[in-house]
């Protein structure tokens, strides 16, 4: 390994899954600017997450989509029409 190139302020942080309620604590040197209260009583930089072990699907067995700018509604908007552009009329199971 090289030397000189690995952070050495590695501390405790706590990392939150704020999608599944989940957190836990492990040493890193991430930047935080919040700080929560962990289970020992003691105060820990927070770091937040989208996604964790806890709430990916690999990891829970289930399809579990969490949306949270709207880009799937966007692109089913742009696109619902496309079928009729195309000449093709609704396919089936769709209304028409």
């Amino acid at each position: 390994m090289k030397k000189g190139i690995h952070p050495q302020n590695y501390r405790p942080v706590v990392f939150q899954d704020a999608s599944a309620n989940f957190a836990f604590l492990t040493r890193s040197c991430v930047e935080t600017e919040e700080t929560i209260v962990w289970t020992d009583g003691k105060e820990y930089p927070l770091y937040r997450l989208e996604i964790s072990s806890a709430s990916h699907p690999f990891f829970t067995g289930k399809m579990k989509f969490v949306d949270t700018t709207g880009r799937v509604q966007k692109f089913q908007d742009k696109y619902k029409n496309a079928r009729y552009a195309r000449g093709k009329g609704p396919s089936e199971g769709e209304k028409s």
